[in-house]
């Protein structure tokens, strides 16, 4: 991916952060964008800058009147300041908020509309404003959730705004096909990024039942969801577009061999 330039949204921390270390170890120059968290992207710029990547970051609260025409003012800002030609090669959508979700019981109007401003509206426009500055044979990954394929009440809002995020990949890879983009989604499950790690530690218990969802029994690491998106973010996954892509370490699949049903009463 040498003299390619990307833009990862969310990437001051967890699987944003991940994803742009990654891609830059590739080779490719990364915008790290944040909303409010300026000292995590500067660390990761850092991280990335002291293995011998490129990267600046870009600040722009998402969510809000007007985010997407920031973000990209901001972009075209840093690549000028670099001397680098406008436009991206690579966009990841990954900036999203969930944590304690809206269920039906729960949801107010105010939270809803915050969870899908920030989930579902801001990726549609950055895609919408910067369809033009993305490079024809460019690549779009959008980052959704193993919710998606699964009934959890407490996460209903939440997994709803990544089923549209679905069905956004699926369309956007049919519309922009034409000029060789690539769209795709890819499916983390409970990953170990800093804030869950915190939470695992304080509680071993939930810990263990979060690693046996998995065939693999053990909990996601940001760097394995990264992976995925670096293949298509690659020239190798040139083949591959408007697809769902499950990497949650095969969460969910079922019982595993003798472990059998819970017991019911």
């Amino acid at each position: 991916m040498d003299g390619t330039t990307s833009l990862v949204t969310g990437a001051s921390r967890g699987i944003g952060r991940a994803i742009a270390k990654r891609l830059a170890a590739d080779g490719s120059l990364i915008a790290v964008h944040y909303g409010t968290n300026g000292s995590g992207a500067e660390e990761t710029v850092a991280q990335i800058t002291e293995a011998g990547g490129a990267a600046f970051a870009v600040g722009a609260q998402l969510g809000v009147a007007g985010d997407a025409d920031r973000l990209w003012a901001a972009v075209d800002a840093g690549l000028a300041e670099r001397g680098v030609r406008p436009g991206v090669d690579v966009l990841v959508n990954n900036a999203a908020i969930g944590g304690a979700t809206p269920t039906l019981a729960t949801a107010r109007p105010d939270d809803f509309d915050e969870l899908f401003a920030i989930n579902v509206k801001a990726p549609f426009f950055v895609v919408q404003r910067g369809v033009d500055r993305l490079r024809d044979g460019g690549r779009i990954v959008n980052v959704s959730s193993v919710a998606t394929r699964i009934a959890i009440p407490d996460t209903l809002a939440y997994a709803m705004t990544k089923g549209a995020i679905n069905t956004f990949s699926v369309t956007l890879a049919q519309e922009l096909g034409a000029r060789g983009i690539t769209v795709n989604a890819v499916m983390p499950g409970t990953t170990a990024t800093e804030v869950n790690a915190a939470w695992f530690d304080a509680q071993p218990a939930l810990r263990e039942a979060v690693t046996g969802l998995s065939p693999l029994r053990r909990v996601g690491e940001p760097e394995d969801v990264a992976d995925v998106v670096a293949f298509l973010a690659s020239p190798a996954g040139r083949w591959v577009s408007g697809q769902v892509i499950d990497a949650s370490g095969g969460a969910h699949l079922g019982f595993s061999v003798g472990q059998g049903p819970p017991e019911t009463v």
